[in-house]
C-alpha cells in the first residue's frame, strides 16, 4: 500500500514540479537562480534532520550523494532552460528516452545485449517521438519535422538533462543502499544547496535585484516548486527503496501523459491529441526496455 503512494506521488509531483518551473521562466526568472531557490528551500526545510539521523552516514555515502548533488543540480538547470524554450507537452514524453540511454549505456559499460523487446521498446519510442514532433507547415515540410525536432535548442537541452538525471540516478541508488532512502534524501536537499549557490554567484551577479523582485513577487509559485520537487525526489527515494530500479521507471512513465494535459491547460500548446497519442507510445516503449530490454 505505501508503495503505491510512492509511486502516485512521484507520478503527480513530477509534472507538476514542470509546470511551476515553467512558469517561474515565462515570469523572467533565471533557471540557476529557480533551482538555486529550491534547493535553498529544501535545505531549510531538511537541516533540522540532519543529527537526528538514525545512522550517521559514512564517508563513502557523502562521496556519493555529493557526486549525486552536482549531477542533479547541472541536471535541473538543463531541464529549467528546455521548459524556457519548448513545449511541457512535448518536453514531458521525452523523458522515456531515459531507458534507451540507459539501455546504451549497459552495452558499452557492462555488455548487457539488447533483447527484441528492447529493440521494439527503442522502435516504439521513436514512433511515439514523431507523433509528439511539430507538424510541417510551409517552412518546414512534414517529412523533416522529424529531423528538425532533434536539432531544436529545448529539446538538445532536455536530452542533456536526461543524461545527467541518469547518472544521478545511479549514484543515488548506491547511496541508498549504503544508508537508507531518507538519509539521501536530506543529503540531496542539503548538498545541492552550496552547488547551486556557487552557480548563482558565477553567473546571476550582476541579475541579482531583478531575481529578488520576482522571488517577491512569484513566492507562491517558488514555494509550489520547493513542495513538489522535494515530493518528486522522497517518493524517488523510497520507491527506489521498496522496489527494483527497472519497476519503478517503468511506473513513473505514467507521468508523461500528465506533463502533456498540463501544457494543454495551463500554456494552450497545440495539438494536444497526437501528443497525448504519442506520449502513450513512448511511455509503452519505455516499458519494454526497462522491463525486458536487456540480458546479461
Amino acid at each position: 500500500m505505501l508503495t503505491a503512494l510512492f509511486v502516485a506521488t512521484r507520478i503527480l509531483a513530477n509534472p507538476l514540479s514542470n509546470l511551476f518551473q515553467k512558469q517561474l521562466t515565462q515570469r523572467s526568472a533565471h533557471p540557476v537562480f529557480i533551482i538555486a531557490t529550491v534547493y535553498a528551500l529544501l535545505a531549510a526545510a531538511c537541516l533540522p534532520f540532519v543529527l537526528p539521523l538514525n545512522a550517521p552516514p559514512g564517508p563513502q555515502v557523502w562521496i556519493e550523494m555529493g557526486i549525486c548533488a552536482a549531477f542533479a543540480v547541472a541536471g535541473n538547470v538543463l531541464l529549467v532552460f528546455a521548459l524556457k524554450s519548448a513545449d511541457l507537452s512535448v518536453l514531458g514524453p521525452i523523458n522515456a528516452y531515459k531507458s534507451v540511454i540507459s539501455l546504451i549505456l549497459g552495452f558499452f559499460l557492462i555488455g548487457e545485449r539488447p533483447t527484441a523487446m528492447g529493440a521494439a521498446g527503442i522502435l516504439l519510442i521513436l514512433v511515439g517521438s514523431y507523433f509528439v514532433v511539430d507538424e510541417g507547415g510551409a517552412d518546414r515540410p512534414r517529412r523533416n519535422a522529424f529531423v528538425q525536432f532533434f536539432r531544436e535548442r529545448g529539446i538538445q537541452l532536455r536530452f542533456a538533462a536526461l543524461g545527467l538525471s541518469a547518472t544521478e540516478a545511479v549514484f543515488l541508488k548506491r547511496a541508498i543502499l549504503l544508508s537508507s532512502p531518507w538519509t539521501t534524501f536530506v543529503l540531496w536537499s542539503i548538498l545541492g544547496l552550496p552547488i547551486a549557490a556557487i552557480a548563482v554567484v558565477l553567473f546571476l551577479r550582476k541579475q541579482a535585484a531583478h531575481e529578488a523582485i520576482v522571488l517577491q513577487t512569484e513566492w507562491r509559485t517558488y514555494l509550489a516548486l520547493a513542495v513538489t520537487t522535494g515530493l518528486m525526489q522522497l517518493s524517488t527515494v523510497l520507491t527506489f527503496g521498496q522496489l527494483q530500479v527497472g519497476y519503478s521507471l517503468a511506473l513513473f512513465q505514467l507521468s508523461t501523459v500528465i506533463s502533456v494535459l498540463l501544457g494543454y491547460r495551463y500554456f494552450q500548446e497545440r495539438r494536444i491529441r497526437k501528443r497525448l497519442a504519442g506520449s502513450i507510445v513512448m511511455g509503452a516503449g519505455a516499458v519494454l526496455i526497462v522491463m525486458f530490454g536487456a540480458r546479461p
